[in-house]
């Protein structure tokens, strides 16, 4: 038994390995200089600022001389922050633009994917905002909104409405900011849906069509489940977006709006940063901000599992 056991162990085949060849080590070596400047620029530029800016959330520091620890402290002051809540209110109730702009880009893409004559032509047209410069699109409609000689009030004026001074009442100033904000992103989201209109089998509308489904039962059972997924998309990346709003904010409202109606968390972030030199202060409410978007973004992904984008 027990030679049977040594014989059976000697015969036993053993996987040849065999040795890397010195083209082999060139080409790894290649490949690993290849990931080597974005993976140092990805320790240098995302993980490092992201640690030390947790480590700073739990100091005092003004951003060049000595932090001192003091622990719990900025984050127990959050809590009493008026102007924190305000600004955190503020970012939320802009976000409100999301849905209203994903409606308006299904439906401009629904339109565009008829075979009508000019769609290329009107599809640029809503393209250009997205490649605009945002400063630049900031100081069209600062001076679209101004009160006095804005285009927006000379075209009420047709219709015999006195329009308010948009950015500087506190009840117009984020309606204003959710109109620019959906201006400016209704072409990217338009192109994706195209995208996927132009992806569904046409075979599923003439099976509902010889079903007798009319419009609106083809939009709820066939188009609406075929763009979930660019919908998922666009809902994640515009909840990203709109908490890390700023560039419009300090362009347009510098001071953060009339009773700081307008100022977003980012917007507060920076003032505290790089006015008041509150560097440890701004950590902390940017650690509050990336965990509320981390948090959100998860129920996403839990509310539209992968297997919902199924028909």
């Amino acid at each position: 038994m027990g030679k049977q056991i040594s014989d059976t162990a000697i015969n036993k085949q053993v996987p040849f390995k065999a040795p890397k060849s010195k083209l082999r080590k060139q080409e790894g070596r290649a490949a690993f200089l290849f990931i080597l400047a974005p993976l140092v620029g990805y320790l240098l530029f995302i993980l490092y600022p992201f640690l030390f800016s947790i480590y700073a959330s739990f100091t005092t520091w003004n951003g060049l001389g000595y932090q001192e620890w003091t622990g719990l402290d900025n984050y127990i002051a959050l809590i009493n922050d008026d102007y924190f809540h305000k600004s955190l209110f503020n970012t939320l109730f802009m976000m409100l633009g999301i849905p209203i702009g994903l409606f308006l880009s299904l439906f401009l893409a629904m339109g565009l994917n008829r075979n009508i004559p000019g769609t290329t032509t009107f599809r640029v047209i809503y393209y250009i905002p997205v490649i605009s410069s945002l400063a630049a699109i900031s100081v069209l409609w600062q001076w679209a909104y101004n009160g006095d000689y804005g285009l927006v009030n000379q075209f009420l004026a047709v219709f015999g409405i006195d329009g308010p001074n948009w950015l500087q009442n506190k009840d117009t100033v984020k309606p204003a900011l959710i109109i620019m904000t959906i201006w400016k992103g209704l072409g990217m989201s338009m192109l994706l849906y195209l995208a996927a209109l132009q992806s569904v089998p046409k075979m599923y509308y003439e099976a509902a069509g010889l079903d007798g489904a009319n419009a609106f039962q083809r939009f709820r059972y066939i188009t609406l489940p075929m763009v979930k997924p660019v919908t998922f998309f666009l809902v994640i990346t515009g909840i990203i977006g709109g908490a890390q709003m700023f560039t419009e904010i300090n362009i347009m409202t510098p001071t953060g709006g009339p009773e700081y109606s307008s100022a977003t968390v980012v917007f507060y972030i920076w003032q505290k940063a790089f006015t008041n030199l509150q560097m440890g202060y701004a950590s902390a409410i940017s650690v509050v901000l990336g965990l509320i978007i981390f948090i959100v973004t998860i129920i996403q992904f839990k509310l539209n599992d992968r297997s919902t984008f199924e028909m």
